[in-house]
């Protein structure tokens, strides 16, 4: 499978995933934690690179992520000023 990058990054959610975990203070731990809790096999790296952009997101982690991060699918899909 062929993953294109966008902007040079292989999501554009990551940004939007760091700001909404470090405003509910938690850590990467933890939210690789949460998603473990959720069903999503993700350890602590995946989140890092998730966040820097370095790491493809699929959909259905992205549902979860945003259901634990309290915002929605679409703020997280969403241009930031980055």
């Amino acid at each position: 499978m062929k993953i294109y990058d966008y902007k040079g990054r292989k999501n554009i959610s990551g940004n939007r995933i760091r700001e909404a975990r470090l405003k509910k203070r938690l850590s990467q731990a933890d939210l690789a934690a949460r998603l473990q809790i959720a069903g999503i096999t993700m350890e602590r790296d995946s989140v890092s690179r998730i966040e820097i952009g370095t790491r493809f997101v699929a959909d259905y982690e992205l549902m979860i992520i945003s259901e634990i991060l309290d915002v929605t699918v679409d703020w997280l899909l969403s241009e930031d000023c980055e």
